[in-house]
């Protein structure tokens, strides 16, 4: 018994002197599930940048392990050696690929360490130049008349643009053909050119053409109106009559399950500081993203939103039938 105890003694003071230390001018890679370039990457990418002088200027590198949905770049993390130097900055696909994916080779909710939340960004529902509706109660309307035939675009099964349409169709109560595309550029070309009707994305990529008014907005899908000179006008979709009504594409810091405590306090607590960095809230406000400053930067409370997202997408995607092999 005193063996075992001296062994644990031992055990703890090593994990101490190692939290202590880390990072140690080591560098820390953040995975990315997605392509260089895309906003998540962005996201990542500016907050490595805030994170380095909080942890000591230890170099923070980005991998891109893009594919399936980034399932990829999850089980990668999930595998990983929790020592703390391996870190993973993903979106809403951290709640969604649960519910589209029959099999997935990690757990969402033991496979991680939640490390906080960082951001969100707003989403707009956007129409067709040639649609005769010029607001939300006539496009309802429209919708209405004309059931069945509406098609409602998005970028890809599980985007988020997919997601946000589900939850449009299913707060409606209405029939729509769903026209799938392989990203969000091709799906906004073809609403441009009349070939679909609506489309539900996020800010980044739709408040260009909402403010050279090639497309018709109709709505955001926060629960407050946005603050952006082009959408500040824009009604919300709770405003509208689709009460509570909330969408938005969030992103998250997670490491493996396992990681030491102190480890993940020093990284919670670089976080935290990265949040409150002016340059890379500028930063953010220029991609459309809120920064967030609410009790979701802490571990328990981010791990409770995000359960909170696949309890309520579950439901919608079952009723769909839409998955993912």
């Amino acid at each position: 018994m005193k063996k075992l105890f001296a062994f644990t003694a031992l055990a703890v003071a090593a994990a101490g002197a190692f939290a202590q230390d880390f990072p140690g001018g080591k560098p820390i890679t953040i995975v990315v599930p997605f392509a260089a370039g895309g906003p998540t990457d962005r996201v990542a990418r500016d907050l490595a940048e805030a994170m380095q002088k909080p942890l000591g200027g230890s170099p923070i590198v980005i991998d891109n392990a893009a594919g399936a949905g980034s399932t990829i770049g999850n089980a990668k993390v999930a595998r990983a050696k929790n020592d703390g130097y391996t870190l993973l900055v993903t979106h809403v696909g951290m709640a969604t690929t649960p519910v589209l994916y029959r099999k997935l080779s990690y757990n969402y909710e033991t496979d991680f360490e939640y490390l906080g939340m960082i951001n969100d960004v707003p989403m707009t529902l956007i129409g067709k130049p040639q649609l005769e509706a010029n607001n939300f109660a006539q496009l309802r309307e429209w919708i209405g008349k004309n059931s069945g035939k509406v098609n409602l675009a998005n970028a890809g099964i599980g985007s988020a643009s997919h997601l946000c349409g589900l939850l449009f169709q299913s707060e409606l109560k209405a029939e729509m053909t769903t026209v799938p595309y392989k990203g969000t550029a091709p799906a906004i070309a073809d609403l441009l050119g009349g070939q679909v009707d609506l489309l539900c994305d996020q800010t980044t990529n739709t408040t260009s053409q909402i403010e050279a008014k090639k497309v018709k907005p109709y709505a955001v899908t926060t629960l407050k109106r946005l603050s952006t000179p082009a959408l500040k006008d824009i009604p919300t979709l709770d405003e509208s009559g689709l009460k509570n009504f909330q969408v938005t594409i969030w992103h998250g810091l997670y490491a493996p399950k396992g990681t030491p405590a102190p480890v993940l306090k020093k990284l919670n607590d670089a976080l935290k500081v990265a949040l409150k960095d002016p340059d890379f809230i500028k930063k953010q406000e220029g991609l459309g993203a809120v920064v967030v400053n609410d009790k979701r930067v802490e571990p328990a409370e981010h791990k409770k939103f995000v359960q909170a997202e696949v309890a309520r997408f579950g439901p919608i995607v079952k009723a769909a039938g839409v998955y993912a092999d």
